[in-house]
């Protein structure tokens, strides 16, 4: 007997072929009926047996398409209809969206072959794209995933991409952002001046090629944004690209033609491997100490034993890959610090002197991103975090909530980020950047704009970092006063600390909280930055930190390793100081610290002290260098031989502890690499006793220091049984969490 069923599927099920996958299994079981798109994922009526319907069903949920990811599913009975056929009709939208956007996508394997293959309509054609793969996020307009909702609409299919799209069996069927050459996208070569070289498909990425090969700087707009491209083999082009784009040592991303390229030229692990052929493919940063190529390491990444790593995850990069035959530098497009650039006209005024040519397309990007950027940890290949972007954003899977209010947390200054509740999900931005940038800031405000359009909601609770001098915090106070919404400010810290508990769902437990970063404003005023925390029953209670010491000259300690050496130094090693300050700075800061009141517990700056002490560096030209360079030192360890620089935790936490312990194994000559696995080894060493005094069975741990892949393999090899570990896996340990931290804080916290 014929039956209607109605089924629903939620997740990420819009812009990844679920309704033609749908479709054709329909046609397998010889079900009538229709799939469409709403505003709260796919709804599909189908009209056959209970049994087929049962199998139809079933293998949906236990097959479905490559890139989707069903959250809930529902099938009841219905009205019976009478269908012809089975049809994919188009979006219905009766309500506000209520369900997971969709990120972009790596270019697939068979995209690939479509674009090197002199047979295919697509040979050559730097925006090919199917169901499985493209651009998502970054041309997102509004939704449900509808042609129409996205820029790619302003391209008309032809009569070739229209029967693709109509065809049931073709991989591009009902793919919305199908294009091809005769209807698609533009791709153009012009000089810094704008005079057009060339626009010819056959030629355009040979003439790229040849550029680089000369050591011309290209900026190139790939789907999410553009990037700065030079010949990795060529020192005088990076070291160019360097001093025009401002960036003195930060190291540079190096795309490598193909995976067997990168492979003869360094070996991989087989998560690394993973990472660099998944569908997210983020730059995948790994140690660089046997390799074997001709890039010229020292230029890209400065006193680094690891390198940034990434395959074409676009048919433009492809294209442009299948021409090369060496690596190239792709960083960010940008002035250093600044947002990455997606316009034609902000990139030609903004890199008009850094490059030489830009290869430019014609298709609107709405949301740009970066790379997202990860790293496995040498022993235990746990993974990191460091840049959340391009491929994860904007969703987040591990939290589904019920709420009666739209809350929007508005998240910290550096490496912010923005998530929005309007629904049952959480939406966490892209890395947005550092809103001291002019720029970076209206990135943010557009961030915001983009939430509430696309969701077509106001939110009604605003939750901001307590520090009043933030921008993400006055923006959020003006903007619930303007609208009139309730706003909670949430201490910094303590978003890191329940970032954590939300991101393991560890709020039935009680934990102890480790947070280790740079800087925060304390309950108490003091800037924190080595919290220990206790959660338990809905609450925080910080029960202790790393000693205080004097927070001095602002944002100047930040940037200058020598003065956090300077706080925390104690007259035993005045003779290192005099060799890090002239005579009239060192008076005027001693002066300083005299008089200072202002205290901080700050990991991150007592890793800055220690880079200085030992000579590492004194100045950091990008955030965190120190720390880097520190951990850079330590390729491996052996706990045998690793000691503490702390007598007992019970007498306290001392940052001079450790510097003036440090100093007495420089004096004995102690090599810098058995210093600093001793220091990481004191700070693994204190969490894991602070657990065992007070009979913790659960640490969950937040900041950018875990972002120290060393320090967590010391953690987790440290760690007795019966005591579990939590770091971040699909956030970011650093500043990107804090906004989801927020959230997590204002739901479950009580204030």
């Amino acid at each position: 007997m014929l039956k209607t069923y109605k089924i629903f599927i939620s997740g990420q099920v819009q812009g990844v072929g679920f309704r033609p996958f749908v479709y054709n299994l329909a046609k397998k079981y010889a079900i009538k009926g229709t799939v469409s798109n709403n505003e709260k994922g796919v709804v599909i009526y189908a009209t056959q047996t209970s049994d087929s319907i049962e199998l139809f069903y079933k293998e949906i949920i236990k097959n479905p398409p490559l890139v989707s990811r069903i959250l809930t599913s529902e099938i009841e009975p219905s009205n019976f209809y009478q269908f012809d056929d089975f049809k994919i009709i188009h979006s219905s939208k009766k309500g506000q969206v209520n369900l997971p956007l969709t990120p972009d996508f790596a270019i697939c394997d068979d995209c690939k072959k479509d674009v090197q293959n002199k047979k295919n309509k697509r040979y050559g054609y730097p925006f090919t794209t199917c169901v499985n793969c493209g651009p998502r996020w970054a041309i997102t307009q509004s939704f449900p995933f509808e042609r129409n909702h996205t820029s790619i609409d302003a391209f008309e299919m032809c009569d070739d991409c229209k029967k693709e799209y109509t065809n049931p069996g073709d991989r591009r069927f009902h793919s919305q952002t199908n294009t091809c050459s005769t209807c698609g996208i533009q791709l153009y070569l012009e000089d810094a001046n704008s005079e057009k070289i060339t626009t010819n498909k056959s030629t355009i990425l040979k003439k790229t090629a040849q550029f680089l090969k000369e050591g011309k700087i290209i900026a190139i707009k790939n789907t999410s944004g553009y990037l700065l491209c030079c010949n990795a083999e060529d020192s005088n082009a990076i070291q160019k690209l360097r001093r025009l784009k401002n960036r003195p040592n930060k190291p540079f991303a190096v795309l490598f033609p193909s995976i067997e390229f990168l492979q003869k030229e360094i070996k991989l692990n087989e998560w690394q491997v993973k990472s660099l052929t998944s569908t997210e493919l983020p730059i995948t940063i790994i140690s660089s100490k046997n390799y074997k190529g001709n890039i010229v390491l020292n230029e890209i990444a400065p006193k680094l034993n690891q390198l940034g790593v990434m395959l074409p995850y676009t048919g433009i990069l492809q294209l442009l890959a299948n021409e090369l035959n060496f690596p190239i530098i792709a960083t960010s497009g940008n002035i250093h610090g600044s947002p990455v650039l997606s316009s034609r006209n902000k990139a030609k005024k903004e890199l008009h002197n850094v490059a030489d040519y830009f290869l430019q397309h014609n298709l609107k990007i709405t949301q740009p991103q970066d790379d997202s950027v990860l790293k496995f940890s040498f022993k235990f290949k746990q993974q990191v975090l460091f840049r959340r972007s391009r491929g994860f954003a904007p969703n987040y899977f591990n939290v589904q909530l019920n709420l009666s209010e739209k809350i929007m947390a508005m998240g910290a200054d550096l490496k912010s980020s923005i998530t929005f509740c309007p629904n049952q999900y959480v939406y966490v931005s892209q890395y947005l950047g550092n809103l001291e940038n002019y720029d970076v800031y209206n990135r943010f405000l557009s961030m915001v704009d983009s939430f509430t359009k696309i969701f077509e909601q106001q939110p009604q609770v605003i939750l901001v970092d307590k520090h009043p001098l933030y921008h993400s915090s006055e923006f959020g106070r003006n903007f619930a006063e303007k609208n009139n919404l309730k706003l909670v400010a949430i201490q910094h810290h303590k978003a890191h600390f329940a970032a954590v508990l939300g991101e393991h769902n560890l709020f039935d437990k009680k934990v102890l909280g480790i947070v280790f970063d740079g800087t925060g404003l304390g309950d108490d005023n003091a800037i924190w930055g080595g919290e220990f925390f206790n959660y338990e029953k809905n609450e925080i209670k910080r029960i202790n930190h790393i000693e205080y010491f004097d927070w001095l000259l602002s944002d100047k300690m930040a940037k200058e390793p020598r003065i956090s050496l300077l706080s925390l130094a104690s007259s035993k090693i005045d003779g290192i100081l005099e060799k890090k300050f002239t005579s009239n700075e060192l008076k005027t800061y001693t002066t300083l610290k005299k008089s200072n009141t202002l205290k901080t517990s700050s990991v991150g700056r007592l890793f800055d002290a220690v880079a200085s002490l030992l000579g590492i560096t004194n100045f950091n030209t990008y955030e965190g260098e120190a720390a880097i360079l520190l951990e850079n030192l330590v390729i491996n360890y052996n706990l045998k031989f690793c000691k503490s620089y702390l007598s007992s935790i019970e007498k306290g936490i001392s940052s001079k502890e450790i510097i003036n312990n440090i100093f007495k194994d420089i004096k004995m000559g102690k090599s810098n690499k058995s210093i600093i696995s001793n220091f990481l080894f004191t700070l693994a060493t204190a969490i894991i006793e602070m657990a065992n005094a007070n009979n913790y069975k659960y640490i969950a741990l937040s900041g950018g220091v875990f972002q120290n892949t060393i320090l967590v393999d010391m953690l987790l090899e440290l760690a007795p049984k019966q005591i579990k570990l939590y770091f971040h896996k699909d956030l970011s340990p650093n500043d990107e969490n804090i906004s989801f931290g927020q959230l997590m804080y204002y739901i479950h916290i009580k204030n």
